[in-house]
């Protein structure tokens, strides 16, 4: 298969075909359309690449991009040190560690056509470290049996596995805008004893169409989910439920509904921008129609405004305020930042938020912060 043709069955997109086998096959009836987080990951991915070869001292020319930025230099570079403080600790228990930039990853053996790009692989005697960068902030992703690293690692001892008597394997997700770096160990045997016995079966099922659809949380970037009848009927089910007023719900029930409201609401929100895209370009729904929405009112040219206020006799047109606390540390590097501003940065206590058990962040002792706010009122 052509390097740059599109895989059926792609690694990115193996967390939703390994739930939902046919959806496979049914986002090849859409078109791919880059979105800008996708584009600007696309380019932070190439500036990884080429800082990577040139600490490795291997020939690369900086690649150029509009998404360049500040940000961007400071990630790219995180990225960067982190993999070669991987490096230099393998070399010192193997001088022959290899590694491997943008690697084309054949697992086809247990999927069909099956194939990918390892951001980077070390590969030293009994062992591989495959590292993932994550460019994107909207969702934390986690490396513990993560499907796309699994199936990188798979291509990989196929690659390497007998030369260097992989035994050991390790799988980093590198996300820097989201302060994770996720780290799962597990061993050659393990894995492929899964792309045996569950792999491979679902992969052919996936690879003919077949299977039963199965909406979930996998369907956040299905390409078919605005369209897809086994999602919209998943959702249209709680909407259509009779419930209760909300104080009148048994706590099951109102358990059953909190599970399911972020993608109901995300559902909801893609079927309206659908509808709104089809209308713009000619569609007519019954008992809808388009309008012009809310507008603020701006200044068309703010020099021209400052100067026209200013020749009328006003001066004081113009509000100061600090840069974020973002841009100031970026202003600034991280160490020195710290030591001018480490003292004067405060955060307040977040807003309390109900999420579910898997969420990574520890729970609220409510009788502690109860006793504590009345505390603060007695004063």
């Amino acid at each position: 298969m052509p390097p740059n043709s599109h895989a059926v069955l792609s690694a990115s997109s193996s967390h939703r075909w390994l739930h939902c086998n046919p959806s496979a096959r049914l986002e090849l009836e859409f078109e791919d359309r880059e979105t800008s987080a996708a584009s600007e990951g696309t380019a932070a991915h190439a500036l990884c690449e080429h800082k990577l070869k040139r600490r490795l001292k291997l020939r690369s020319d900086r690649p150029v991009s509009h998404w360049d930025n500040d940000e961007m230099e400071q990630y790219t570079d995180e990225y960067v040190d982190f993999v070669m403080e991987q490096v230099i600790r393998e070399r010192r228990r193997d001088e022959n560690t290899q590694v491997l930039i943008e690697q084309r990853l054949d697992f086809s053996c247990f999927v069909p056509d099956g194939y990918g790009t390892g951001d980077c692989l070390i590969v030293s005697k009994g062992r591989l470290h495959i590292i993932d960068f994550k460019y994107g902030q909207g969702v934390l992703v986690e490396a513990e049996d993560n499907p796309q690293m699994k199936l990188y690692a798979l291509g990989a001892l196929e690659q390497f596995g007998e030369q260097y008597q992989i035994k050991k394997v390790k799988m980093t997700i590198f996300q820097p805008r989201r302060e994770n770096v996720s780290t799962w160990e597990t061993t050659a045997f393990k894995l492929k004893t899964w792309a045996k016995k569950d792999l491979k079966p679902k992969a052919e099922r996936a690879f003919k169409g077949e299977g039963e659809y199965c909406p979930g949380e996998w369907c956040l970037f299905c390409k078919a989910a605005v369209k897809c009848r086994a999602r919209a009927e998943d959702k249209l089910r709680l909407a259509q439920t009779e419930f209760k007023l909300p104080p009148l719900l048994t706590d099951s029930e109102i358990e059953q509904v909190l599970a399911k409201l972020p993608d109901l609401k995300k559902w909801a929100d893609e079927i309206q921008e659908y509808a709104l895209q089809a209308a713009l370009g000619g569609k007519e729904w019954s008992g809808f129609k388009l309008v012009e929405g809310r507008s603020v009112r701006k200044y068309a040219d703010e020099g021209a405004v400052a100067q026209a206020a200013k020749a009328a006799g006003y001066s004081d047109i113009y509000k100061q305020s600090l840069i974020s606390i973002t841009e100031m540390e970026r202003l600034m590097g991280k160490k020195d930042f710290e030591k001018i501003l480490g003292g004067l940065v405060v955060k307040p206590q977040g807003k309390p938020a109900l999420v579910p058990e898997t969420d990574k962040r520890p729970a609220i002792n409510v009788s502690a912060k109860n006793d504590f706010d009345e505390i603060k009122g007695d004063f």
